[in-house]
């Protein structure tokens, strides 16, 4: 059954967290155990990868592991396009939500289990699927709760983020601690409790506080059209089952043509679901307006999130490797350093919503504020650039260094990433909702595709070349998005 936008909101109770919607306390709570559960596993997978056998690791190849690391990334963002769709046209959006978070329960439980590489394998299958079908998911139905013109979608969707960023705040120091000190098994199955506590709250309290938002079935499959859709589904499974027993025996498929696979489709899926989008006899004229207008605050999201996502692979072998790991007679560990993004964004995240009510229809457009985002991205890469020119790459540097890196990054994030989610809510066509918020966590499946071949490239000795170049690309890149931003603006039809 297909509810109309405001009987949705006239469901919620529309006052009770923080000014906003009580399903905003659902919502928040939910995304904080199940970002809890995903930031805990990342502070540790790319040590525990790398990590030699004796030590409990399983041994990878530095550069093999941090590829890994990027491709785990993008098939986590890129399976959001099958969880959107589900929610979409099969279950609505908090159906899907709950088994998702089912899958990613399981795939930390495997990766707790000694098993090896296959635990590996296998928990990246079930999280990557897990979180493919809760993450986009959430996130419409915040936006559910509000009605278009409600001017407290902003900061409630900054008070969401708040709740994303403390999960992954205090997760290195729990997660983080407990595996490298004891045992990196151990410390993912802390994961697993995180998600299971996500999952209690979900199902405790939606049905009180969330109303009728994400309960219903935007775009549903007629029963024709079923019957296409998982024979085509069927066809597809035994196709991949074939090119599988095919490849991996005969090597042709192995982590190097995977990474150049997954970061093909990285750039691929998100073109093709815009056209399909654009083209859709469901689209109509002033939607179309209006994704033409999205596709470069993709683009400059994807640039945004290939910086910004390095964080927990390359910035993370900087930690270990280039970073003092003390500080006036604390020692520390690497994996803290995982926990300054979320830090700074707790801290600084009240302030620009804030900033935001009070500036009103006098704050800065959205594609202003994504052009100061990648800009701020791309300063976070350059500022790298001094301590390997005062000091040389060769001696270990100050950790205020990777500090500042990360503050500036978190900066460019909030121009960028809630003001993203809102917007995303507001330009998306009718029968794509869950979709198009598939296809914005879309934008950095790509820039963490592109990752993959990217981080292969760092070296210590010519870390330079590689943050002066990669940081230089996104401050240009902002420079002439803010040049075009009228010109979007006007494509919006409306939308601040």
């Amino acid at each position: 059954m297909k509810f109309d936008k405001e009987k949705i909101v006239q469901s919620v109770p529309q006052r009770g967290f923080f000014g906003q919607p009580k399903g905003l306390f659902t919502l928040f709570f939910t995304e904080f155990w199940e970002r809890f559960s995903y930031y805990g596993m990342r502070a540790l997978l790319l040590y525990y990868m790398y990590d030699q056998l004796f030590n409990g690791g399983l041994g990878i190849d530095k550069d093999v592991a941090a590829s890994i690391m990027a491709i785990y990334g993008a098939l986590v963002y890129m399976t959001g396009v099958i969880g959107g769709w589900i929610a979409d046209r099969l279950l609505g959006t908090q159906q899907t939500i709950f088994y998702g978070g089912i899958l990613i329960m399981i795939g930390h439980v495997v990766l707790s289990l000694p098993i090896g590489v296959t635990g590996l394998i296998l928990s990246m299958l079930f999280i990557t699927i897990g979180t493919g079908l809760l993450k986009p998911n959430v996130s419409s139905v915040v936006g559910d709760m509000y009605s278009e013109k409600d001017t407290r979608r902003d900061a409630g969707f900054s008070i969401f983020y708040m709740g994303i960023n403390l999960g992954a705040l205090i997760a290195p120091f729990v997660v983080g601690t407990v595996g490298q000190q004891y045992n990196y098994h151990l410390g993912f199955s802390l994961a697993a409790i995180g998600m299971f506590l996500g999952l209690v709250v979900f199902v405790l309290t939606r049905k009180k506080y969330l109303g009728l938002a994400g309960t219903y079935v935007a775009n549903p499959l007629d029963v024709q059209e079923r019957k296409i859709v998982f024979k085509r589904f069927g066809i597809g499974a035994v196709i991949l089952v074939i090119l599988l027993a095919i490849t991996i025996p005969t090597h042709i498929l192995n982590i190097t043509t995977f990474t150049y696979l997954i970061s093909f489709l990285g750039v691929v899926i998100p073109t093709a679901y815009f056209i399909v989008m654009y083209k859709s006899p469901k689209t109509n004229e002033e939607e179309r307006s209006r994704i033409l207008a999205y596709i470069p605050l993709f683009i400059a999201s994807m640039v945004f999130w290939a910086i910004q996502e390095q964080g927990s692979i390359i910035l993370a072998l900087y930690a270990k490797e280039r970073t003092e790991l003390s500080f006036l007679g604390i020692d520390l560990y690497a994996s803290w350093f995982q926990s300054l993004n979320p830090l700074f964004i707790i801290m600084l995240t009240p302030l620009f919503a804030t900033m935001w009510v009070k500036l009103g229809n006098r704050q800065p457009s959205t594609p202003k504020k994504f052009s100061l985002g990648i800009i701020l991205g791309g300063i976070s890469f350059m500022v790298l650039i001094f301590p390997a020119v005062i000091n040389g790459t060769e001696s270990l540097v100050s950790p205020l260094w990777l500090v500042l890196s990360f503050f500036l990054v978190v900066l460019g994030e909030l121009c960028l990433s809630p003001v993203g989610l809102s917007a995303t809510t507001k330009l998306a066509p009718a029968a794509f909702s869950a979709q198009t918020m598939s296809l914005w966590f879309m934008s950095n499946a790509a820039g963490q595709a592109v990752n993959a071949q990217i981080v292969k490239l760092y070296d210590p000795s010519s870390e330079i070349y590689y943050f002066g170049i990669i940081g230089g690309i996104a401050v240009l890149a902002g420079i002439v998005l803010f040049i075009f931003s009228k010109k979007i603006q006007t494509f919006m039809r409306g939308v601040l």
